[in-house]
């Protein structure tokens, strides 16, 4: 008996911790001493990307007694289309659908694919290993007379003749006994690892569908520290925490971050969401500890709008959470992430762009730009009507217009997404941005402008590389600004070096060829001392550009830029700079 769980996450570098955590237990409780469920159990990830007739040929290749398939907002399309082609190759095939896609609807899903054979809804662990033990042991007991039945199955909805049955739901698991999923790492080589140290969500946020589980569930301390530690041995790049706000139990949160102060290996990097305005002097001063790039944070900030969190029943202390922010920054080691959402209810345009103004104050490295999805089963989606809400009748379901925002300004709210995720997100415009926010009365008005001048310029027709990027940015400060275009010309410069030494020089970068030979004694040098060759470029320039900030002064004489490609911030990637001595510059000549 083979039962598969195929999985189409949106990258290659995801993968589904979900289907892991069903086979791993289902591998352990379902095994006997004539019965090793693992190798029975198949699992099969794709990308959303892929050559449906690739996905479809691969899976019909395995030959699966039985298959189920993860189903989120992302995928499901092109799963459901799987489904039709794998019911025509294999019409005896029994399918099955879960995640949270299906688990609001199971009824309607049923009965628009009558290729299925029934979804799973809520938690799957406990499900799939009464659904592996029923497809193993189904002829058995068919063979001795006895016709096993679905319906005895918790946690699923099925069809009974004309009918679609609820089976009794299933109480919460307990997370202790799910067992660890990464016992080996050779399937997870260039993708980040997702972990979960809790389940549920004490919050009732009315668009997210994690306040239906509205209990928390922690996983106990030392088992978190062992697995913590399979990450540590084998330094794992990454690993995505997936708790749904990884603070709200400050004790299991203070655990969990002394524990990786106390044992990080240099290497690994955490990702956690939180919330926070929870944070307390304590958190943050033992956050401010931490190796810089050793965790970073996502912070859902949604709004600023008072009268939309109200609304949206989201308990977060504006004032509180910008202060927490601001503290977090001081230590200098921890990425920051912030998220908005264009589309809640009570918000405008106006009132967003004042949200997305004070998010930006807040500096963070990250700043996304999301818009509304109404997602099936969440509190805010039964109340479209009264909202005014619009949205695609296709998944992802995101917003088209509400009654406070039309569908011209959600157009217009995009285009000024691509802009910050162009000029503010790729981090490569930090010394640029800054000085041109100069000539604008707020934050928001700048991106607003760019898009403008990206839509009457046709730029968005393009893909734009890296440097068409610093093109068109200074074609709009040349003709929307009253930018000092050589003091501009030298930030574009300094930004464009901080991230590579670019093979091929700016248009804009100043002619240096009067300092080459110059410059040419320093590189030799550096080579020839060094106890390994050192990645360094050097540039001149004519403002006192090292001291980033958004005011700068003109030299008396050229300042020599060394950027230090060796030595990176771990927050931004960017190369380390120092300005070269008179010693470090001299002639080649005077070198004996």
């Amino acid at each position: 008996m083979k039962f598969v769980l195929a999985a189409l996450n949106a990258k290659y570098i995801h993968t589904n911790p979900g289907l892991y955590s069903l086979r791993a237990y289902g591998a352990k409780y379902g095994k006997t001493d004539a019965w090793d469920p693992m190798a029975d159990i198949v699992l099969l990830e794709y990308t959303i990307n892929q050559r449906p007739e690739e996905i479809l040929r691969d899976i019909y290749k395995q030959k699966p007694d039985v298959i189920g398939f993860s189903c989120y907002i992302w995928n499901i399309e092109q799963i459901i289309s799987l489904v039709k082609d794998l019911h025509k190759l294999m019409p005896d095939l029994p399918i099955w659908l879960g995640g949270p896609e299906v688990s609001y609807r199971p009824d309607e899903v049923l009965n628009s694919y009558p290729q299925l054979t029934g979804i799973m809804i809520g938690e799957g662990e406990e499900t799939f290993l009464e659904l592996l033990q029923y497809y193993k042991y189904k002829s058995d007991l068919q063979s001795e007379g006895t016709e096993p039945l679905l319906e005895s199955i918790r946690g699923v909805v099925i069809r009974k003749e004309d009918e679609i049955v609820y089976t009794p739901a299933k109480e919460p698991l307990d997370l202790n006994k799910i067992p660890f999923l990464y016992d080996v790492l050779s399937d997870f080589e260039h993708k980040i690892i997702y972990y979960e140290s809790s389940r549920g969500c004490p919050f009732r946020c009315s668009y997210c569908l994690s306040c239906l589980d509205k209990k928390v569930r922690l996983r106990n301390m030392e088992t978190v520290k062992r697995e913590l530690d399979f990450f540590f041995i084998n330094k794992v790049a990454q690993v995505k925490f997936i708790d749904r706000t990884f603070n709200c139990n400050r004790q299991h949160a203070m655990e969990i971050w002394r524990y990786i102060k106390e044992h990080d290996n240099g290497v690994t990097n955490f990702h956690f969401e939180i919330a926070a305005d929870l944070l307390q002097e304590e958190e943050l001063a033992l956050l401010k500890t931490l190796r810089p790039g050793a965790v970073q944070m996502e912070i859902g900030v949604q709004t600023t709008n008072e009268d939309t969190l109200r609304e949206i029943c989201r308990q977060a202390d504006i004032s509180k959470l910008a202060e927490a922010v601001d503290k977090l920054h001081k230590g200098n080691n921890i990425h920051i992430h912030l998220d908005l959402i264009a589309g809640l209810p009570f918000e405008d345009y106006e009132s967003f762009s004042r949200s997305f103004d004070d998010v930006y104050v807040m500096a963070p490295q990250q700043l996304q730009l999301g818009f509304l999805k109404v997602l099936k089963g969440a509190d805010l989606e039964r109340k479209c009507e009264e909202y005014g809400l619009v949205y695609t009748d296709r998944p992802p379901y995101e917003v088209l217009c509400t009654k406070w925002l039309s569908f011209e300004e959600v157009s217009r709210l995009k285009q000024i997404e691509e802009m910050v995720e162009l000029y503010y997100n790729s981090s490569q415009f930090t010394y640029t941005l800054p000085y041109m926010m100069q000539f604008f009365d707020r934050p928001f008005s700048l991106f607003e402008r760019l898009a403008d001048f990206y839509e009457k310029k046709g730029c968005f027709v393009n893909t734009p590389s890296r440097i068409y990027r610093y093109e068109v940015l200074r074609q709009f400060a040349m003709e929307e600004t009253a930018c000092k275009m050589d003091l501009l010309d030298e930030l574009l410069t300094m930004d464009v070096y901080l991230r590579e030494d670019a093979k091929s020089r700016p248009f804009f970068a100043k002619d240096q060829g009067a300092y080459k030979s110059l410059l040419g004694g320093f590189y030799r040098r550096q080579k020839q001392t060094a106890a390994s060759p050192r990645m360094e470029h050097v540039e001149v320039f004519w403002y006192d550009i090292a001291k980033e900030k958004p005011v700068y002064e003109k030299l008396s004489k050229e300042q020599y830029v060394a950027f230090d490609y060796h030595d990176r911030d771990p927050l931004t990637k960017a190369a380390a700079i120092r300005v070269l001595s008179e010693e470090e510059l001299q002639d080649e000549r005077d070198i004996i």
